[in-house]
């Protein structure tokens, strides 16, 4: 299994993230991505990535960041993404929420974000709450990038639009929990090729974990739950999606 998303640098991780690493394998976790903020997370999460060798990088402004972003900001994510261990630039994106900067800076720097990408060569990782028109109408310009939309929380209706921008779809804990009928009748309607499993850890526990922090070895409930859906042996859905993280990030992801 992999986990395409989580925030290994967040403090809830400072004491013990040697044993959360540690459980996430002999659970059967390979490969996980961790996720940055800020230009601080990021040059966290590669110091990080250097002392485990299962660790992979996006390097980033979240939205709730956006007032961070500036021409520094730029050049020193710049310097960071050439690092080999450097797959994605994330997380970036748009939340319209009300609990995150105001959109107009979210904006900006998400459109920075996506053309730092495109001259780099990487795919993006991407946060959507209550942005998906936005989002969408954005990279429907013809910016070129290629990327994940990182724990999907729309319906089967919106997913088309996704899926014809050329975007990987990937689903969290939220999968799990009781109520989610429309992310379930999505995540059954994403092309094999196109889907992926994460955590988004410490964030969003799975329904059997609920109330705990969350970490990268829950990321098997994500799988179980993808692989119930879709009717699919939760064994041969691990490696579609594994292969299909692969296709994403590239050679840097590793095998």
């Amino acid at each position: 299994m992999i986990d395409a998303h989580a925030h290994l640098t967040d403090r809830r991780f400072a004491g013990d993230l040697a044993d959360v690493l540690e459980r996430a394998r002999k659970a059967g976790v390979e490969r996980i991505l961790t996720a940055a903020e800020d230009v601080a997370s990021s040059e966290e999460a590669l110091a990080l990535a250097a002392q485990h060798s299962d660790v992979r990088v996006a390097v980033g402004v979240h939205p709730h960041r956006a007032a961070s972003w500036n021409v520094d900001a730029l050049s020193r994510l710049t310097d960071l993404a050439r690092d080999a261990r450097v797959v994605a630039i994330g997380e970036i994106g748009m939340d319209l929420s009300g609990r995150s900067s105001p959109p107009a800076v979210q904006e900006a720097a998400f459109r920075g974000q996506l053309a730092l990408a495109s001259l780099l060569d990487l795919p993006v990782v991407i946060h959507v709450r209550d942005a998906g028109d936005r989002v969408r109408a954005i990279l429907g310009e013809g910016l070129g990038v290629r990327g994940m939309i990182h724990c999907y929380s729309e319906g089967p209706d919106e997913l088309p639009a996704w899926l014809e921008l050329g975007l990987f779809i990937s689903f969290a804990g939220t999968v799990t929990y009781p109520g989610s009928e429309a992310l379930k009748a999505a995540a059954v309607r994403v092309p094999a090729g196109g889907l992926l499993a994460e955590t988004d850890a410490p964030y969003l526990a799975p329904q059997n974990a609920r109330g705990r922090r969350n970490e990268p070895l829950y990321v098997a409930a994500t799988h179980a739950a993808l692989a119930r859906e879709r009717g699919a042996e939760i064994g041969d859905l691990a490696g579609q999606i594994a292969r299909n993280a692969r296709d994403l990030f590239g050679g840097r992801w590793g095998t």
